[in-house]
């Protein structure tokens, strides 16, 4: 190895301690034996392994080089996103790369772990290194060697389609969780994939969009993740789809090779978000190492580029070290690869338990509607789809399927016990019901039709409707999805992107698995004609066509209302389908769940409201309910820690990591096109450093809930707030009272307010440190928190570096954003 290598090897492992000093002692230590041996063969390549890279380097072939350089199809397939052909002759194994958000996602099942946005609001870094395991351990077990997780960009806009994939609208908060989860996954010697570099906030023209952020905005947020992520050690980089400043980030000199391996010394390899190379030249010459999932521009094309001299060899041989040496740094080319780990679905089911328990957030407890007690805790009434059938991951690539998940409902009744009454509607039907028999005309069964494998059934009818009427109309499928025509007009056509092959986590499917797609309009009076035509395919296929309508769904909310009216207690599930692929139109809850909530809580004020939700919510019916618990999306594990909480069994410690704004106006991009979702392809991050909970400080607009808020079960005391200078930066003491009858958890948080001798931007007030404590009744805990330099600076366009903010600097302790009882001031000295 060479003398610049191992100095570089040297500063990560430096910035990776300083990045655990950095949260404050909250970070994992490495279990006694668990992925030992694989973190050790992380490390650092061995001595002589420069050398035999340069032998391995010299046999390969042009061909055999760029077969290394980008995906192709998988002879043995296991249900991954990708795959990479290996160089069998010169012993280099191929590489399998999965999707893995929240769970490995293959054809196999897999631990379903909750949304890392439900991670996150622990602010428990501790816990997202063992989150990290977990999805490194599976990885290596189901046959993988790189998983594209986890995911860095931060929550700009509540609208995004990929919000729950993701951490905190936070820079530091987001920096500190990813750095330990890149550990954790990298722990069990699975390469990691930090994604999608860079300002990749929105599903909305992804592909296409130019995202413009100056460069103090660049460095001072998006940036933050991905720089703790490399120096945390992570394998791989994706880069993103859309253009950054002009250029796409497959192509972006600046990003990939100045910023990225330049200034912050990575020596992983870059490779493309699917689909997101552009071009031969230009992408290479960047510094993109790997397109996938094909060779569209790095199969054949650069082969031709580099014979007719448009890209040096030298190029060529640089990526394929990249990917060789990251390969090598995990084990992968030795002549005895270590054996891959079987599966551990128990201790994968105890770390979703955890996180999912851990992540739960109050919103509101009004007269102490929570937690279920006494008369309370046996007679309840369980109300909204999502109680029955199980809300366990998000849509798209961050879907899994567990081993198995109970249903809430089946959970709640188990904790109730006997003796209690637990009663279930289901207010809103969301997989539909059979057409009526005599609808049709001539009649056809549609509501369980199969399909020989190479045949075709097709089948027209009219039905006539006495008067206007809202119909959604949903084909379930097993194969290719059948065509269904109304009028003439096919209901579900063949959507563009990633919005055809991803339609929801809960949403996209039947509980019995068959594909779902529903499309909602109004139906005049009057005959209208329908023609359904389903292919077997190669396999044959079942499919069925349902439908809900007004009627059906007055029915069902008035079930919902005698139910709730008959029991103690209401525990009413409400649901939001995000997904990869599009975006939010709205951030209220979808479909008749506004109403639904209304008029339940209208009809027994102890309705508490658990919320499977990808993102921010707003709530025009807050002020009916007794209790809202915000769950997000809980994994395989979500029953049990829902009923947990409800039943008070463990305290809700989860605060709240991005905003919940008052209305879809009063967010960052409220408004304003041009910040989202852009205006004739462009986007300009106008909100500059001022991203999050920092916009609404800067703004004076109070939102509904508050970055870092989160109730308690008991009740906590703040005092004693000391601050001082300590080297270079400031050390930071309070103590934190558990002032109630009753074991709980909370999570103090630290804000540092802008330094009097910048002139640079700055926000009123940043995020500089937090601690997760549990502490029993009447127990006090005194805090040490230690803010660094980097935690205090700035980011200095004309220096194009970080200077330290210097001079008389406001600390705030307290429970969230908004609500921080304790202030000091302390000076921090320059340089």
């Amino acid at each position: 190895m060479s003398e610049a290598v191992s100095r570089r090897c040297a500063l990560r492992l430096l910035g990776a301690v300083g990045a655990a000093l950095g949260t404050a002692g909250c970070v994992a230590e490495v279990p006694h034996g668990a992925g030992v041996r694989a973190a050790a063969a992380a490390a650092a390549p061995g001595p002589g392994s420069s050398a035999r890279l340069d032998a391995l380097l010299a046999r390969l072939t042009l061909e055999e080089k760029t077969s290394l350089l980008h995906g192709a199809p998988d002879p043995a397939p296991l249900g991954q996103a990708g795959y990479v052909s290996g160089v069998p002759r010169l012993g280099i194994p191929p590489l399998r790369l999965a999707d893995g958000a929240a769970g490995v996602r293959v054809a196999e099942r897999a631990t379903a772990l909750p949304a890392p946005v439900m991670l996150a609001c622990a602010f428990d870094p501790a816990l997202a290194r063992e989150y990290g395991r977990v999805l490194g351990r599976e990885g290596r077990a189901l046959g993988q060697d790189v998983l594209l997780s986890p995911m860095v960009n931060l929550i700009r806009t509540p609208y995004a389609g990929r919000n729950f994939e993701t951490f905190a609208e936070d820079p530091k908060l987001t920096a500190d969780l990813v750095a330990e989860v890149v550990r954790g996954i990298q722990d069990e010697g699975l390469i990691a994939t930090v994604k999608h570099f860079a300002l990749n906030n929105q599903e909305q023209g992804r592909d296409t969009v130019d995202v413009v952020a100056a460069e103090q905005t660049l460095h001072e947020t998006e940036l933050r993740g991905f720089e703790a992520a490399v120096a945390a050690g992570t394998g791989a980089v994706m880069a993103a789809y859309n253009k950054v400043n002009g250029v796409y980030a497959c192509e972006s000199k600046p990003l990939l090779d100045e910023l990225l391996r330049g200034r912050w010394g990575f020596d992983g390899w870059v490779m493309s978000g699917r689909d997101a190379t552009h071009s031969t030249v230009a992408a290479i010459g960047a510094g993109l190492d790997m397109e996938m999932p094909g060779g569209t521009h790095f199969g054949g094309p650069l082969r031709d580029a580099v014979r007719g001299g448009t890209v040096p060899q030298a190029s060529v041989d640089l990526a394929v070290r990249r990917i060789l040496a990251t390969m090598d740094r995990f084990g992968l080319l030795a002549a005895r690869p270590a054996a891959r780990p079987a599966r551990e679905p128990a201790a994968g089911a105890r770390v979703a338990r955890r996180v999912a328990t851990a992540g739960a957030v109050l919103l509101r407890n009004e007269h102490a509607t929570l937690p279920l007690t006494g008369a309370a805790a046996r007679s309840i009434a369980v109300i909204g789809p999502t109680g029955q059938t199980p809300f366990v991951s998000g849509g798209g690539s961050a879907h899994v399927v567990p081993d198995a998940a109970a249903a809430p409902l089946a959970a709640i009744r188990a904790r109730a016990g006997n003796g209690s009454t637990v009663h279930y509607a289901v207010g809103e039907d969301l997989y539909g019901r059979p057409l009526p028999a005599k609808l049709l005309t001539p009649a056809a069964d549609l509501d369980d039709r199969g399909v020989d494998a190479g045949r075709t059934w097709s089948h027209e009818a009219r039905f006539t409707l006495p008067a206007d009427d809202e119909w959604t109309l949903l084909v379930h499928y097993t194969g290719q999805r059948p065509s269904v025509r109304l009028d003439g007009a096919e209901l579900f056509p063949v959507r563009q992107g990633a919005a055809e092959y991803f339609a929801g986590g809960l949403l996209g499917s039947a509980p019995d698995g068959l594909s779902v797609r529903r499309r909602t309009l109004a139906l005049k009076a009057g005959v209208h004609r329908l023609a359904v035509t389903a292919e077997g395919g190669a396999r044959g296929q079942r499919f069925r066509l349902r439908h809900t309508t007004k009627a059906g769904r007055a029915t069902d909310l008035a079930e919902a209302v005698r139910t709730a009216t008959s029991a103690r207690s209401v525990v009413l599930f409400a649901y939001e389908d995000a997904t990869e692929g599009s975006d939010r139109d709205s951030l209220g809850l979808p479909g008749g769940q506004a109403a639904l909530i209304e008029a339940v809580a209208a009809a027994n004020p102890r309705t508490t409201v658990v919320l499977n939700t990808s993102s921010s919510t707003t709530m025009p019916w807050l002020s009916r309910t007794g209790a809202v618990l915000q769950m997000y999306y809980p994994g395989q594990e979500g029953a049990g820690a829902t009923a947990d909480i409800l039943f008070g069994d463990v305290d809700p410690g989860g605060r709240l990591t991005q905003t919940f704004p008052a209305d879809d106006h009063a967010t960052p991009v409220g408004g304003d096109p041009l910040r989202y979702p852009g205006v004739g392809g462009r986007q300009e991050y106008g909100e500059g450093v001022h991203v999050g909970h920092r916009w609404y400080d800067a703004q004076h607009v109070a939102p509904l809930f508050p970055f870092g808020h989160g109730l308690s079960y008991t009740t906590w005391e703040y005092e004693k707030l000391t601050v001082r200078p300590e080297h270079g930066g400031l050390r930071v003491e309070f103590t934190v009272r558990n002032t109630g009858r009753r074991k709980g958890t909370e999570v103090a948080q630290v804000y540092v307010g802008p330094s009097p001798e910048l002139t640079l931007d700055q926000p009123v007030r940043a995020l500089a440190g937090y601690r997760r404590l549990t502490l029993g009744p009447g127990q006090a805990q005194r805090v040490t928190l230690d803010i660094p330099p980097r935690t205090l600076s700035s980011w200095d366009p004309e220096q194009h570096a970080w200077v330290l903010g210097s001079g008389r600097r406001e600390v705030f302790a307290g429970r969230s954003s908004r609500e921080l009882p304790l202030r000091a001031k302390a000076v921090v000295a320059s340089r």
